[in-house]
């Protein structure tokens, strides 16, 4: 990093003489050669040494290292001589000046600018980067009324971004041709063909087959330039014995086991595991985070449940499901016996109900959205025309989903969206879901539920001994401190001993927690990829 300080006076002096892009020329990025140039300019792993602290791991795909992933990509290693290679090869105009935007107001964004600014400069490629202001989506995502030639709308040559994905098709179907927020990517019958093939099943193998095919177009032609992928950081106390149950992505729901899990005795010689996460006015609603905040993992079940890797894997609430050969009918089987925590029996006519009431929340998540609203008779019951969605199809504890339009994340929007206790919410307005007095005490179907709760304070959940599975962990209680989704009393309460278990993407928290000997930090990587976005429309 030495170098960079010498680099940057360097940079800066080209710049201040340099012209910024002609109107109506021919737009340089559309050429592969230079974007390729540009991924084997900057040194991504000294980066992520260095201004990262190691807290990421450098990218070489959208998609993250795991099972979704294919073998065998270039990494693009840093490599100044390829670089100039191929911008001789491309005709690259010196005199050209990359105009490179952001949004993020941190220091470490900047930082990362700076470096990338110097390590172009090595090449011969200048750049100036600039933090974007006021409506940033129609200066980022505006698309152009021809996606196939443009021209550009928005005034940009690369954008640093990134994508938090539940799902795969979220990294992918935004570079489709016309896409909503595609401001960037001109059509291209190739690439659209791939795209559209991750989307054309829900046959996990099939999605994974079509994917990795999507991933070597992607390695190749670099129509996005991947930087960098975060990580989340999960923190354990030594009181925690796991019993080696893998770690997920903690921000959404999966099969961790809690239940499973043993905890040595506390001071006053109790079992009870802390954390953060509590509620500060309210229990979080489930409708757009389901997974994210602490209650939510363990009050409530799902009718499926996804692995590590979030691919679904069997069955939760229901004791088994199928799904129709060309996926348009999925239909689970409840198990016998299930019950809320207030003993009420839980039914097909709970799952209906959530679906019918999730689909009129307006903060519902994207992903839930788009499955139910490919569901035959969505539309007619959305626009009032109908009492209820003629797609559910309810036959004793067996309830069968008939959609009129294929999507291929249905699997995982149910084992990420929990069923909610009709005879609880029946009567409040999904249109101020979280308005409802319900979630200042939920009563939930999963293994832990609600003891005693004090607002901004502490909560309080004990066993359910009336669930499914009992497990056989022997965590006896959970208390939870309240915390926002950025908890700024995370180390602290950490080093007091008042955090058995927690989870971050903070740098800072990560130096901090693992300097604490009876902490244990396990990296784990996620869906969450640092990338710059490539105009490649010619310019006005």
């Amino acid at each position: 990093m030495k170098r960079l300080g010498v680099l940057l006076v360097i940079v800066a002096l080209m710049i201040s003489f340099a012209p910024t892009s002609i109107a109506g020329e021919k737009n340089v990025l559309a050429d592969v050669r230079i974007r390729q140039a540009i991924a084997y300019a900057i040194d991504m792993d000294a980066l992520v040494a260095s201004l990262m602290e190691g807290k990421a791991v450098a990218a070489n795909s959208l998609t993250p290292n795991g099972e979704w992933k294919v073998s065998g990509l270039n990494n693009y290693t840093y490599n100044p001589a390829k670089a100039k290679a191929l911008l001789k090869a491309a005709g690259w105009n010196q005199s050209k000046v990359l105009d490179v935007v952001y949004y993020y107001g941190d220091q470490l964004t900047v930082d990362l600018m700076t470096a990338i600014q110097a390590y172009l400069g090595e090449v011969g490629i200048k750049m100036r980067f600039r933090k974007l202001e006021g409506d940033l989506a129609s200066q980022l995502w505006t698309t152009p009324k021809d996606p196939v030639n443009g021209p550009s709308v928005v005034d940009w040559d690369l954008a640093y971004a990134a994508i938090a994905a539940l799902t795969m098709h979220e990294y992918y179907n935004r570079f489709q041709g016309g896409a909503g927020s595609n401001s960037h990517t001109p059509a291209v019958p190739e690439l659209d063909k791939l795209i559209t093939a991750t989307n054309a099943t829900v046959d996990l193998d099939k999605q994974k087959a079509a994917f990795y095919k999507l991933q070597r177009y992607e390695n190749e032609q670099l129509f996005n330039i991947p930087l960098y992928y975060q990580q989340v950081f999960i923190y354990e106390s030594d009181r925690i014995d796991r019993k080696s149950i893998p770690y997920g992505n903690e921000q959404f729901a999966y099969d961790w086991r809690i239940i499973d899990w043993d905890i040595k005795p506390d001071a006053n010689g109790k079992r009870t595991l802390y954390s953060n996460g509590g509620p500060i006015e309210f229990f979080e609603t489930v409708f757009v985070n389901p997974g994210y905040y602490m209650p939510q993992k363990f009050l409530f079940d799902r009718l499926i449940v996804a692995d590590e890797n979030l691919t679904p894997k069997k069955g939760q609430l229901a004791s088994k499901y199928s799904v129709s050969a060309d996926g348009l009918s999925i239909e689970f089987v409840l198990r016998d016996g299930i019950t809320w925590h207030d003993g009420v029996p839980i039914t097909t006519e709970d799952v209906k109900f959530t679906v019918e009431y999730s689909a009129k929340v307006p903060q519902l998540n994207a992903v839930a959205a788009n499955t139910y609203s490919c569901l035959q008779g969505y539309q007619a019951y959305i626009q009032g025309k109908a009492a209820e969605i003629s797609g559910i199809v309810i036959d004793g504890n067996k309830i069968t989903f008939n959609f009129e339009k294929l999507d291929p994340n249905a699997l995982l929007t149910f084992s990420q969206w929990p069923p909610l206790p009709k005879h609880l919410l029946n009567n409040t307005d999904p249109l101020q879901a979280q308005r409802a007095s319900y979630w200042q005490a939920p009563i939930g179907s999963g293994p832990f539920k609600l003891e005693k709760v004090s607002m901004n304070n502490y909560a309080t959940f004990i066993r359910y001994k009336g669930y499914w599975d009992q497990g056989v962990g022997n965590i006896e209680r959970i208390q939870l401190y309240p915390s926002s989704e950025s908890d700024p009393n995370l180390v602290i309460n950490t080093e007091a001993g008042l955090v058995d278990y927690a989870f971050s993407k903070t740098v800072s928290d990560v130096t901090a927690i693992e300097k604490m000997v009876h902490m244990n930090v396990h990296p784990v990587d996620i869906r969450y990829t640092r990338l710059f976005y490539v105009n490649k429309f010619p310019r006005k």
